[in-house]
This record gives C-alpha cells, sequence and structure tokens, in this order.
C-alpha cells in the first residue's frame, strides 16, 4: 500500500487538520476544560455518602440496683459484637452565591479554551502553508542550482575546447572552473534545504510529500483594506477574544471569593441502623432518623479570604492588561503581515522583469563572445545572473503565497470553513454538551 501523500496545497492543510499532534494535544486540552463546568455545577446537586461497620469489644458494666432486697449494685461483662449501616445526604441551600459564580467562571474559561483552540488551528494551518511553500520553494531552486550546474559544465567544456585550439587563455578555463565550483557548492546547499524543508514538512502535515502543486494566495478571503484588517483583528482575532473571556473568567474569581465572606446554609439528612452497642451489653438494636439545618457564618480565619479577594483582583487588573497588550499585538501582527503583502507583490513584478532582462543579456552575450566581442567571465556573470534572478523570483512567489496566509490569519480568518476545506470541522460544543449535565460516568465520551 502506497503511503499517503498530500500534493496539494488543500490536500496539505486537511491532511494537517486532521492529524497535527499539536493540534489533537489542544483539542484535548479543551475537552478537560469542559468538565470544569460539570465541576462547578456539582455544587448545585446532594452529596450522599453510606457507612458500615463491624467490630468486636469487651465491655463490663456496674450499674446500681432498684431492686428491693439484691445487692446494691448489679455486674455486667461479657463480649460484644456490634454493627452499623447509616447514609447520609447533604443539599447546599446558600453558599454566598459561590457555586453560581464558579459555573460562570468555568463556562467562561470553555470559551477561552475554544478561542485558543482556533489560535492553534490557525498556527497550525499557517505552519502547513509555510511548509508546503518552503518545499516547492526549495525543489525549484534546487532544480535551477542543478540546471545552472549543468549549463556551467558545458560551458567549462566549451572553454576548455577554445583554449585547446588557442581562442582563449587559461584565465578563460581557470574563471569556467571556479565558477562551476561555486555552482556545484550552491547546488549542495540546496541540496540541504530541501532535505530540511522535506524534513520539516513531514513534521508539520503527518506524510510524505509527493510532486506539489503550486500553491495560490488567498486574498479573496481577506479584508480588502489595511484599516479593515486591524479592526477585524483587534475585534475578531482568537488571541484576542480568548484574553476576553479571561477577563470574564478573572471578574467571577473576585465573585468566588467575596462568597467565601457570607454565610453557608445546608441541609442535612441521615437514617442509621444498629446492631449491639459499644456502651450498652443490653442493647440489641437501636434505629434513628434525621433532618438537621445547619447555619455557619464565618467571622474570621486568619484573614487569607480577605487576602484571596484583594489577589482576586489583582489577577482581573492583569487580565485587562492582557487584553490591551493582545489587542495591539493583533494590529502589529496585521500591519506586519500587510507589509508583507505588499512587499511580496512588488518584488513579483520586480524579478518578473529582471528575469526577462536576464534571458535577454545573457543570450546577447553569448552571441557577442562568440564573436570576440565578450569574455568568458562576461557570459559566466550573465548565466550567474539569470540564476539568480529565477531564485528571487521563486522565492517572491513563495513569500506572495505565504503573506496572504500570514494576514488572513493575523485578521483572525484562518479556518477550514473560510477556505472550505472539504474535509468535517471539529466542534468542541459536541463534547461541551455531552459532559456538562453528566451526573456520573467515569468514561469519557469516546469510551476512554
Amino acid at each position: 500500500m502506497a503511503p499517503a501523500r498530500a500534493d496539494t496545497l488543500e490536500s496539505a492543510l486537511i491532511q494537517a487538520y486532521r492529524t497535527n499532534p499539536q493540534l489533537n494535544a489542544q483539542r484535548a486540552a479543551t475537552r478537560a476544560i469542559d468538565e470544569n463546568v460539570s465541576i462547578a455545577l456539582s455544587g448545585y446537586r446532594p452529596r450522599i455518602s453510606a457507612t458500615a461497620s463491624l467490630g468486636q469489644q469487651y465491655l463490663e458494666q456496674v450499674a446500681e440496683s432498684n431492686t428491693p432486697g439484691a445487692p446494691a449494685t448489679v455486674r455486667q461483662a461479657g463480649d460484644v459484637t456490634f454493627k452499623s449501616v447509616g447514609g447520609t445526604i447533604t443539599q447546599t441551600l446558600y453558599n454566598g452565591f459561590q457555586t453560581g459564580n464558579r459555573t460562570r467562571q468555568a463556562e467562561s474559561q470553555v470559551f477561552a479554551a475554544r478561542e485558543t483552540l482556533r489560535v492553534a488551528e490557525q498556527q497550525v494551518l499557517l505552519n502547513a502553508v509555510t511548509a508546503y511553500m518552503n518545499l516547492l520553494r526549495d525543489t525549484a531552486i534546487l532544480d535551477l542550482q542543478r540546471s545552472n550546474v549543468r549549463v556551467l559544465e558545458a560551458q567549462l567544456r566549451q572553454t576548455r575546447d577554445r583554449f585547446n585550439v588557442g581562442e582563449i587563455t587559461r584565465t578563460d578555463v581557470a574563471q569556467a572552473e571556479s565558477r562551476l565550483a561555486a555552482g556545484q557548492s550552491s547546488m549542495q546547499l540546496a541540496e540541504g534545504n530541501f532535505t530540511a524543508s522535506r524534513a520539516t514538512y513531514r513534521q508539520v502535515i503527518g506524510v510524505e510529500p509527493g510532486k506539489l502543486a503550486a500553491g495560490m494566495p488567498v486574498d479573496r478571503f481577506s479584508p480588502k483594506t489595511l484599516p479593515a484588517s486591524i479592526n477585524a483583528a483587534r475585534g475578531a482575532s482568537p488571541a484576542v477574544t480568548s484574553a476576553m473571556y479571561n477577563v470574564d473568567v478573572a471578574q467571577h474569581a473576585v465573585k468566588v471569593a467575596e462568597g467565601a465572606l457570607l454565610p453557608t446554609v445546608n441541609l442535612q439528612g441521615s437514617i442509621s441502623k444498629n446492631w449491639g452497642s459499644q456502651q450498652s451489653l443490653s442493647v440489641l438494636e437501636t434505629y434513628g432518623y434525621g433532618v438537621v439545618g445547619q447555619l455557619s457564618v464565618p467571622i474570621y480565619q486568619g484573614g487569607a479570604e480577605y487576602a484571596a479577594v484583594r489577589q482576586a483582583k489583582e489577577t482581573l487588573g492583569q487580565r485587562r492588561l492582557d487584553l490591551d497588550t493582545a489587542r495591539e499585538q493583533a494590529q502589529a501582527t496585521v500591519v506586519q503581515a500587510w507589509g508583507g503583502l505588499e512587499t511580496a507583490r512588488a518584488q513579483i513584478e520586480s524579478t518578473q522583469a529582471q528575469v526577462r532582462a536576464a534571458e535577454i543579456a545573457l543570450n546577447g552575450v553569448r552571441e557577442e563572445a562568440r564573436v570576440g566581442q565578450r569574455t568568458t567571465l562576461d557570459v559566466l556573470n550573465a548565466q550567474q545572473e539569470l540564476v539568480n534572478a529565477r531564485v528571487a523570483l521563486v522565492t517572491a512567489q513563495r513569500d506572495r503565497v505565504v503573506a496572504s496566509y500570514t494576514v488572513l490569519s493575523a485578521a483572525g480568518r484562518l479556518s477550514p470553513q473560510i477556505l472550505g476545506l472539504k474535509i468535517p470541522n471539529y466542534d468542541p460544543v459536541i463534547h461541551y454538551n455531552q459532559v456538562r449535565d453528566s451526573w456520573v460516568g467515569l468514561r469519557t465520551p469516546d469510551g476512554k
């Protein structure tokens, strides 16, 4: 069976979205955070416990006798076997609204985790695009360098033939040999870059590459202007929205800490059945049940509860500053990405013109060299300029595609839905709904 391959940019993105371990780890982390809501909701539910005991002990009792004519005291001694079973159910009626605030805090944590997952998705997709285009670029550069070496080898043979018939000097041969050695060195460097890019491709996308098709920019999915991109990033970038939800988490943490200063009210019911007694030889069985309401009012507990409130308020201030930082960072990222995109567009136009001019120049120099108007060095220089121009064009084309995806990511829009990838999208809401109201169970929804 042939190994899986991703031969187009779309298939590479699909493969990375499905199998990238970094993304799957973040999905697992999001599912773990979903359980915080169920944990918080447990504060609304009763707590039930059962007890049982079995034991034996020696008991000796001396009791006062009330029977006329009998001894003043009665002595009893013997081994006692005792058993008991019982159950207790406790329901919290009021705890300073801590349960409600913990639940809202956990829900905000879930929303923040989903946005963090979006950050991971965007980063993995951008890494996949970068790895794909890097390998495509390095493959093209390696082909160019190999072709350049073949041309230089042919040039060296022609130079030696001309030297043998006395048309040129030994210096021309040495220049051709030197340029061939430099070309071979560049080819070896290109082979190293190709090998490294291939390994990175395998790491990010998860399969061995095949014959890669050209990648296309995705400008059509991005905002049309820089101000629009900035507004999108400051309002919808997952890093910003995650910071927003973290502010909500911190606000609810303050309320939870303040709730510890308020009274708590619990209702407890209990039932028990005992056989034998550890205190009396004459008791055979006892049975009892009861309902107790308990009010607890904290007055002073060493000051820890006040410190917790102050600490939560400082954390809230930090989260608000983190939100400002996230917005500024999102704006800076968009501006940088937009500048990179504009630069890449301009570079493609200039390098295309450079390639056309270098091709014309090389053809002209070769013709002039045949009639003795140009030297061997002139031909070699023209050949190198053409190779450099073609390498620059390949690099600019790679930068153009990666920059378009970078702008899309910076604006918070790099997702399978926006790109239209033909793959079922991972929906974290499904797992959340499966575990939110679960009262019992050790297995996860996927059966683990």
